[in-house]
């Protein structure tokens, strides 16, 4: 068993296991036996059932989300059809050397938590299990009903417990009664056991300190999610007894006010009874029950009004620290500014905006070949020569006024062509009448 009186869970529903778990009976059969004495002889196999066996270990934890957990309590979740896995310790001690897991006992040596009553028989050997651990680590195969922590889960459930408080009318003062958080956390811790071990979390991470009063545990929380708890001092133990009495009152009011009115309704009962003096003795009685209510409600007015000025006490302090650390960044901030040095920089941010105006000024008024140009000249020159273009007229030569002959058709070609061969015909024939002459007159010649 991993703790006194607690029944160990039953095997894991079908549902959180993997599909092979009974579908295939060779790989089941090799993750159920044992591991090799070496991881040598085969990384590969070894690495496979190690992974398959971490991921179902944490993440039953998760599923159950209880935070303590055993050999035992693991086989039997695991359970298969009468076997159990031969490794599991295998594997435990491997979390326990990954960090995953931690022991039970380990974790509360680590921890100052001579507060917790049930921590008794652990702490007696407390000494001797912390050098062992220390010296031997986690070599060791945990026992089956050694009590193991998922070392995660621990931090988140404390988590969780933490901003339960935050969110709830009790963290309107740091201080808490044990019993009163408890009452608020049922819901998360399911046993008193698993309550504890969320405190120490807390008391580790420095969020939480617990002190014994008078026979009563009391609970200082840190103020913000990311501040550390300070000592419990007078001034806490002081307000926690102020608002205890204020609860005292309160209750004390409300039985009077029952009291009271019981006292009335007797009376009525009497009076129809008939008994006149039982009912003059229940009302002499109310009397003095409504004196003693009025009596506690001025002391407790009086006590409200205590704890209300320390709270606006606090109040003011908490608003000091923060006008104190203000006024501290601002004087660092403002560590090398003066008036004077902003009065010069100021003079040399209008004398360079000067500077500007006049570059911008002088290239604004050079032209792309570097000449300047008046813009008024350039325009009357302009105009003059409108004004000359207006006054000469070009010489053009006329329009013409013929309009061009259409197009020779082939018709008038071809008469064309005939009267040409006809006035060659007659060319032709007088050309040797007129070439005959000088034949002749060479004739006579010779």
């Amino acid at each position: 068993m991993c703790s006194p009186g607690e029944a160990p869970p039953g095997p894991a529903p079908a549902g959180d296991l993997p599909p092979e778990w009974e579908t295939d009976d060779e790989r089941m059969a090799f993750l159920f036996s044992a591991f090799k004495q070496s991881r040598e002889v085969n990384s590969t196999e070894w690495d496979s059932k190690m992974a398959f066996w971490v991921g179902l270990v944490l993440a039953r934890g998760r599923q159950r989300g209880a935070v303590r957990t055993c050999l035992r309590e693991l086989q039997n979740g695991f359970e298969r059809r009468g076997s159990v896995p031969l490794g599991l310790g295998t594997v435990l001690r491997e979390l326990l050397r990954r960090g995953k897991l931690q022991r039970e006992s380990d974790f509360m040596a680590s921890v100052d938590s001579s507060w917790i009553s049930w921590g008794v028989g652990v702490f007696i050997l407390k000494p001797l299990k912390w050098t062992l651990s220390s010296v031997l680590g986690d070599s060791k195969i945990p026992e089956e009903e050694e009590v193991l922590i998922y070392v995660e889960l621990l931090q988140e459930k404390a988590e969780e417990v933490y901003r339960l408080y935050q969110n709830s009318a009790l963290s309107s003062h740091p201080v808490v009664a044990l019993s009163e958080l408890r009452s608020l956390c049922a819901g998360l811790c399911p046993d008193e056991r698993t309550f504890y071990l969320l405190l120490l979390q807390l008391q580790k991470e420095k969020r939480v300190t617990i002190l014994e009063q008078n026979g009563e545990k009391i609970v200082k929380f840190a103020r913000g999610l990311h501040a550390k708890v300070s000592p419990m001092n007078d001034v806490d133990i002081g307000v926690y007894q102020l608002m205890q009495s204020e609860q005292l009152l309160s209750q004390k009011v409300e039985s009077l006010s029952q009291e009271a009115e019981k006292c009335k309704e007797d009376a009525r009962s009497a009076c129809r009874a008939g008994k006149k003096q039982l009912a003059l003795r229940c009302l002499k009685s109310k009397r003095r029950t409504e004196r003693r209510i009025e009596e506690l409600h001025s002391k407790l007015d009086a006590v409200q009004g205590i704890l209300d000025r320390i709270y606006a006490s606090q109040t003011d302090q908490m608003v000091f620290n923060a006008y104190q650390a203000g006024v501290g960044a601002l004087k660092l901030s403002m560590k090398d500014v003066t008036v004077e040095r902003a009065e010069n920089l100021v003079d040399q941010i209008q004398e360079l905006c000067d500077t500007q105006d006049e570059v911008a000024q002088t290239l604004a008024g050079v032209g792309i070949n570097g000449l300047e140009m008046d813009s008024e000249e350039l325009e009357k020159e302009l105009d003059s020569l409108l004004q000359d273009s207006s006054k000469d007229s070009l010489d053009l030569p006329p329009v013409p006024q013929k309009v061009l002959s259409a197009p020779i058709s082939d018709a008038e070609l071809e008469a064309e062509l005939e009267q040409l061969s006809v006035s060659a015909g007659d060319l032709a024939q007088k050309t040797p009448s007129a070439s005959s002459e000088p034949k002749t007159a060479l004739g006579l010649n010779l």
